[in-house]
């Protein structure tokens, strides 16, 4: 059985107003962000690749456990605020949500034998939690719109399908008399004859995406080695959103405004495998190689929906109200393979830049139900989504024993093809400072993302509507402590 309406936040064609699982959940759980690492590979943009040593390397290039020589406890308050602007025909509005969390927890433990000649010199392990990605946001949008309305799309489907075949959408606007029924010429039309109304939607996101990550890796001869990490990813996102259209001055019918309630609720659990290598062939050299596995999840939606209109009139003001059933989806999915290049460079034990390439296809990402064949979704996710590179440049350099300070920068490829019309690369400005001692450390970082895209009322191709120009800056602190033994 295939979930009636889609929501989604954020991106091109995102509320066509329905629940259907679709292009846009599949990308959702695609993009992951800087937020679920530690704070020195954060003040170094992520890019870590090539130098190992550090609990990131997780979630990252496992062959980066078997560099440890000593084991090591690692924890990671963050605090992140997102601000997202909208611009929605010369309406511009501005809103916020701050969060409180743990980007990263975990130990490692390590053995290491200096000793050693030739063959086998270390093994490590490795358990934790790493947060990959963070769903907390606040947007508002308004503007007004002569040529369409949301109406049009359930009028549509009203006098193609009825009224009763969607009861999170059509159905609430025909109870709360939104639409009429013509009985001389067998057709709907709305309560809205002519265009001109004002449009507002405010959405509301929370949830993060987390890994619980156990991995093994080696160290051959102090020039070689491998890793590999068994990911499982969870995801907790809820999406609350409410539209309305309003109208001055409608002498015909009167009509003032109707408002639309919504609410998505998805869980999901997975399996993901990694495997990664690092070579040494000089002392100041590293080159590393990286490959993730797909991550396969299970996936459980919920969602309801509420719709309420207001008319007025000369003598007296009724409104009406109408609730949806709670709709609940089990399926599955899967999200794109990561192939990840890296290289890195030692300079005289004083500091180390490395730099990430990281090749991803979203158009890979694929839906599956036992009960519904996703063929549709499927081929928009082909059709709208491509392959990508991702780049990470980081540095870090030590001043004055023992503090050391960072910098990064990193640059994510847009997942759309060329005339979907949207773009939603982004960008990330990072910087950090550490103290190291013999047996502890704590690192800090601040990272800064931007990116903008466009957000569609519904969709444009049912009824007419202007994109409204989202532009979101997301600012993160972030400290790690942690122990050595």
């Amino acid at each position: 059985m295939k979930k009636i309406f889609q929501l989604a936040a954020g991106v091109v064609f995102s509320s066509q107003l329905t629940f259907a699982q679709n292009s846009i959940d599949a990308l959702r759980y695609s993009q992951l962000t800087l937020g679920g690492t530690t704070a020195r590979s954060a003040g170094m943009a992520g890019s870590f690749g090539a130098l190992g040593g550090d609990f990131s390397t997780l979630s990252a290039n496992p062959a980066g456990i078997g560099l440890y020589r000593r084991s090591e406890f690692t924890f990671t308050p963050s605090f992140f605020n997102q601000t997202t602007s909208s611009n929605l025909n010369g309406t511009s509005l501005k809103d916020s949500k701050p969060d409180f969390n743990f980007g990263n927890i975990g130990i490692i433990v390590a053995s290491y034998d200096p000793d050693e000649k030739n063959g086998w010199k270390g093994f490590s392990f490795g358990i934790g939690y790493n947060r990959i990605n963070d769903f907390n946001n606040r947007i508002e949008m308004q503007g007004k719109n002569n040529k369409g309305s949301l109406l049009d799309v359930y009028l549509a489907d009203a006098n193609k399908n009825g009224t009763e075949t969607d009861p999170y959408g059509t159905q609430l606007a025909w109870n709360t008399y939104l639409l009429n029924y013509d009985s001389l010429n067998n057709m709907y039309y709305p309560v809205l004859p002519n265009h001109g109304e004002t449009q507002s939607k405010y959405v509301e996101t929370s949830g993060s995406m987390g890994e619980t990550v156990f991995s093994f890796g080696g160290n051959y001869d102090d020039k070689f080695y491998l890793g590999g990490t068994i990911g499982v990813p969870r995801i907790r996102y809820t999406e609350s959103s409410q539209y309305k259209e309003s109208m001055e001055n409608d002498t015909i019918y009167n009509f003032q405004s109707f408002t639309l309630n919504q609410k998505l609720t998805t869980t999901g659990s997975g399996v993901n495998f990694k495997f990664g290598m690092i070579y040494k062939p000089v002392d100041w050299v590293r080159i590393g190689g990286t490959f993730h596995s797909p991550s396969y999840f299970n996936m459980h939606d919920t969602w309801n929906s509420d719709m309420s209109s207001a008319f007025t009139g000369s003598n007296a003001s009724y409104s009406s109200s109408s609730q949806s059933p709670e709709g609940s989806f089990d399926y599955s999915l899967s999200t794109p393979a990561h192939a990840i290049g890296s290289v890195g460079f030692i300079i005289k034990k004083i500091g180390m830049i490395n730099a990430d390439f990281e090749y991803v296809d979203y158009a890979s990402s694929r839906l599956h139900s036992s009960s519904y064949d996703f063929l549709s979704e499927n081929r928009a996710i082909s059709n709208k989504y491509t392959s990508t590179g991702n780049i990470r440049v980081g540095t870090e350099w030590r001043i004055l024993n023992p503090m050391s300070i960072r910098a990064g920068i990193a640059h994510y490829g847009s997942p759309y093809k060329q005339g979907v019309g949207n773009d939603g690369s982004r960008i990330s400005y990072t910087a950090g400072i550490g103290f190291r001692e013999a047996n502890f450390f704590m690192d800090f970082a601040y990272v800064f993302t931007q990116t903008k895209e466009n957000y569609y009322f519904y969709d444009p191709s049912a009824a007419y509507v202007d994109p409204s120009l989202n532009t979101s800056k997301n600012s993160s602190l972030m400290m790690t402590f942690g122990f050595k033994f």
